[in-house]
């Protein structure tokens, strides 16, 4: 990226303004990146771990398979996922706060005993792997945020501020350059008038 600029005092300030604010923003970039990095890895984690309680909680219920065929189909189902919104490293992310549940009325006399459990299993079952979803999804955007941070923070240092040190180094170089000029112009242009006066006198 090349930076534009001019020779002149007032490219010199912008540029030096500009490069403060990236120096100063540096850090704190530097450290959302490893929150953020931190904050990916322990979504992923939490959604695996989500996952595999769900996978163990089916196999614990396998030797109930049978039972689920005289299970009413549509009995329960998931009305509402309710989520909040929590801030990670200033990063908007979902947060689960409740699964609302359907339950149509059923007559616990009427069906057999291990109705009530089958509901109660239900929940927990719906309730693992929509956590996990949530889980997925923080991690999915965190990550997306983490990229985004990782490009500026190489923006900033790899091409922005030695971008800026440079043009500023150029700028110096060149008004010192031309002061020098100028001395030597006007020590000429004395010296001559010296010489001038003198000869004059003579």
């Amino acid at each position: 990226m090349a930076i534009k600029f001019q020779y002149n005092k007032t490219s010199l300030t912008n540029l030096g303004k500009q490069l403060k604010v990236r120096q100063r923003a540096l850090p704190t970039l530097k450290n959302k990146e490893s929150a953020l990095r931190m904050s990916v890895i322990q979504a992923k984690a939490e959604s695996e771990r989500l996952q595999n309680e769900l996978e163990e909680a089916l196999k614990t219920y396998d030797y109930m398979a049978g039972l689920w065929t005289e299970f009413e189909p549509g009995l329960i189902s998931v009305q509402d996922v309710k989520l909040a919104v929590v801030k990670v490293a200033g990063v908007r992310t979902p947060e689960l706060k409740e699964v609302i549940y359907d339950v149509k009325p059923f007559d616990a006399f009427a069906k057999p005993m291990w109705y009530s459990d089958g509901v109660a299993i239900l929940k927990k079952l719906a309730q693992l792997g929509i956590e996990s979803e949530v889980y997925t999804e923080k991690s999915r955007i965190l990550e997306f945020q983490r990229k985004k941070t990782t490009q500026k923070v190489n923006l900033y240092e790899k091409v922005q501020i030695p971008g800026y040190q440079e043009a500023i180094r150029k700028i110096k170089r060149f008004m010192e350059d031309e002061e020098n000029l100028s001395k030597a112009s006007q020590k000429i242009v004395k010296t001559r008038h010296q010489e001038e006066e003198e000869e004059a006198e003579a």
